[in-house]
Formats: structure tokens, sequence, C-alpha cells
């Protein structure tokens, strides 16, 4: 995955090293002891579990939260205190890689709408040692409300790679078809490929390890042709997000041409005007954020929303309930709408009805949907479009048993919410799967701005196996 995970994996593995500024003072006080204690040891040869002890946040995982508050040590309370890391290239710690990839760097950022707003502050989207506010102000634009569009965050990750120098370990349009365990010997002479043409660093070890990673997959040639691959490595990071699978209902009608799982089937309705203010309303159902997204989409289209979810509107699970209004304006407006919309009660709001605690039971051929509420009543609609977004789940099915033996609960598929790859919480290599590791969604780190204490955590373990067997 070459997504914000992958990138600053790359960016640690190519030899770019941090290290605690000299003289510069974190609010932290406890850390910023440790700190002092061996400033010329680089961060990633530290012991993580030792620094981030007692840092509290919001995030679960201890090493994102240390990578956080490192980068920006006091952004939760609106501060813009400056980054206590220096950055020193050092190429002869640098670890051989690939980084694999559907489309251009940057992941899901590429099929997100550009114009969306995001719902993290902008300088939460940046990655290590390249301030996102600087670039954009090179791009001579400001944040709107301190928040980035989703084309300016794809952007800048390709600029990122290129800035730092990383693309000639990024392989784009590239697709993994599996990834298995094999036996070194199993693999004759003639067919070891090297990671990387200029170098053989990564078979000098491969007598101490009697297991790789086979990889298996195909580029997608500019004539459009599949050109197939296999490579083998010790060690294989799993960072595919979750964007790839829509969540389905499962119920019936679900299948028919009208109803949709994805919110640019909405903007592609709107543009060729099958949907606009004289239609039969547009079924949004999910109370998450691409579901707010939608509903502010069609209002301000002027086009007739019906909004159902399963949660009464005071449930503090829903997102609306945790996000401060006067940074995101917008989103308490959709709840504001929520709460005083209900089929029961006309309020203020033109051309939006809220269905709280609502399911859906059918889709008709005839673009009828047929509701059910808590109490087993149910209610027929007329609709023009259903647009399902109750979330995504990440797709597996390269890896044995589409992953599931890695996840917490292996009875059940991977869910980056309920049911995420179990990880060792300092390194963030599978626990059922050695030389294996998971990060981003995958591992249950879902914002951008912790995603990369994994990163800082997979490239620590990896540099210390690689002092374990020195080329």
């Amino acid at each position: 995955g070459n997504g914000p995970s992958g990138i600053c994996l790359s960016y640690l593995l190519s030899g770019y090293t941090p290290y605690f500024k000299r003289h510069s003072l974190h609010p932290h006080p406890i850390l910023q002891r440790k700190l002092e204690e061996a400033p010329e040891v680089s961060v990633l040869d530290q012991d993580l579990e030792y620094l981030s002890e007692g840092l509290e946040g919001r995030s679960h995982s201890p090493v994102a939260l240390l990578f956080d508050t490192l980068q920006r040590p006091d952004t939760d309370f609106g501060g813009t205190a400056e980054s206590v890391l220096t950055w020193w290239h050092e190429p002869d710690r640098a670890i051989p890689h690939l980084v694999l990839g559907r489309n251009a760097p940057g992941g899901a950022w590429h099929s997100i709408e550009g114009s969306m707003v995001t719902l993290s502050r902008g300088e939460w989207m940046g990655l290590p040692d390249l301030p996102f506010k600087e670039w954009l102000k090179q791009k001579r634009r400001g944040l709107k409300n301190n928040r980035a569009t989703a084309e300016d965050i794809a952007q800048y990750y390709q600029h990122y790679v290129m800035k730092k120098g990383l693309q000639k370990n990024f392989r784009c349009g590239t697709v993994v078809t599996s990834v298995r365990k094999v036996s070194a010997e199993s693999i004759s002479n003639h067919t070891q490929k090297d990671l990387q043409e200029d170098s053989d660093s990564i078979w000098s070890s491969n007598e101490k390890s009697a297991e790789v990673f086979q990889v298996d997959g195909f580029f997608k040639t500019v004539e459009g042709d599949k050109e197939p691959f296999s490579i083998y490595a010790e060690n294989v990071v799993l960072a595919t997000g979750t964007y790839d699978n829509p969540t389905w209902l499962g119920v019936k009608g679900e299948n028919l041409s009208y109803v949709h799982h994805q919110l640019s089937a909405l903007e592609e309705a709107v543009k060729s005007n099958s949907v606009g203010i004289m239609t039969d309303p547009v079924l949004v159902v999910g109370a998450g954020l691409t579901a707010a997204d939608a509903i502010l989409f069609a209002h301000h289209c002027n086009i007739p929303v019906i909004h159902v979810f399963r949660r009464r509107v005071t449930d503090p699970g829903l997102i609306f309930n945790q996000l401060p209004k006067t940074m995101y304006p917008e989103y308490h407006k959709v709840h504001q709408m929520m709460k005083e919309q209900t089929a029961a009660c006309a309020g203020p709001y033109e051309r939006y009805i809220s269905l709280p605690e609502h399911h859906v039971l059918s889709f008709g051929k005839d673009k009828k949907c047929i509701f059910q509420d808590k109490n087993g009543c149910q209610k027929a609609y007329k609709i023009s479009m259903a647009l399902v977004l109750t979330g995504s789940n990440p797709n597996l099915s390269f890896l044995p048993n589409d992953g599931i033996d890695l996840a917490l609960d292996s009875d059940q598929p991977v869910n980056p919410k309920r049911n995420p790859i179990d990880v060792d919480p300092f390194t963030y290599e599978c626990t059922q799967e050695k030389g294996l590791y998971a990060l981003g969604p995958l591992a249950g780190d879902n914002f951008v701005r912790f995603v990369q204490g994994g990163a800082l955590a997979v490239a620590s373990s990896l540099l210390k196996k690689a002092n374990q067997n020195p080329p």
C-alpha cells in the first residue's frame, strides 16, 4: 500500500533518522527528561515503550501518541509549538525496500472527491519534516478553517515522495494477488529476484532465515497489459488501508442499479441531472462522516434527502457527538438536522427528513424502499437513488484465509474499528506471523496523524533486525 502509512515508512527506511533537537523544550516534563537522557541516540534506536509510557491522547497506540507529540507537541490544545525532532539523512542506515501501490502515491486520497474538506485539521495530515501548511503556502493557498481538501492532500503526498527522493522505492500500478510464506531452499537461484537491482544485501542474511515471503502480483503497463511479478522478502508490511470494500446491508434488492455504496455516485447523478430539486428524494443510509458529506452535498444542490440510521441522535458513539462544534460547523449542522427534522416533526430545514433508529428492510424494483423502526412499524418511501454509506472493509484476499487468522478475533473478518489485525504495540509485527507487519487502519490506527507512529515502530523493529544480521 502506498498511502500515508507506506510513504512515512519508506521515508524512515530510506535513512532519514529522527533525533531529539538539542535545547528544544517539550511541554510534557517527563517526556522531556527522557529525551534529554540520550540526545545523541536516534529515536529509532531508543526504547519506544519507555519513551511512550504515560502519554495520553486521542489514540490507543502508545507509539502513535509518542511520534505525534514529538512532531506536534501541543496541537490538541490548539498550540503551534515546533517539533522537537531534527532529521538527519544517514544513507548507510537505509534498508532496501519496495512500496507497491495500485495508484499514485497517496493511496485512497486519490479516490476521494477532490473538493471534500477533511475531517482532520490540515497540519494533522502532514508527514515528517515537511509541514503541510508550508507546502500549502508555496501553493499560495490558505487553509479553510484550518482544514484541507482531499485534492490538496493527494497532491501533497505525491510531492512529498518526490521532494524526499523516495520515488525509486515506489512501484505504482501494481496489484498484489498473493502473499505467502515459502521455504528459502525451495527458491532456486535463478528466481532469486532482488528488490533493487543495485544492491544484494537483502539476500545476504537469507541463510539465517529458513522462510521468506513470496509476493505475487502484476504490473499494469501503459498499454493496459498485465505483467506478472514475484518478489521474495524477509519482511512484508501490510498498509493497504480500508477503502476497498464498502459495507453492504445484506438486504433484498441491494444489488439493484439505483442502490450505490459510494459517495461518488451522487456526484455523478448530479452531473448527469438524473437527480435534482424536482426528483424523488435521495436515500442516505448511515450516520458516519461519509453519510454527512452526502447530505451536505445534496443540501448544497437542493436535492431532497431521506436519512436513515440505526442509532439514536444522542448516542455517545455517534461521531457527531465527539466533534468540537467550532472546528466542524458543517457536521454540527448535519447533526442539528438529524435531531430537529424527524418524520414525526417538521423542522426548519427544507427537503430533509431524518429517520433515527430505523433500518432498511428492502429495496423494490419500483424504487420503493421499506424501512422498519425499533417498534417494528414499517414505512415505505419512493426514492430516486439510494446511497448506503455505512463504512468499508479492507480487501485482504491476497492473504491466506483473507487474513482472518491475523485478526484479534480470528473467527471474524478484519475490521479497522471492531477487529483489527493483532500486532505487537511497539513493533507492529503480527503476533500470529513473524516477519509480517500491519500499519494504519488494518492495525486500528484510523487517522493520518496517528498512522505515523506505527511506521516508526516498524522501522525501529526492522533496523534492529538488520543490525542482528549485518551485511
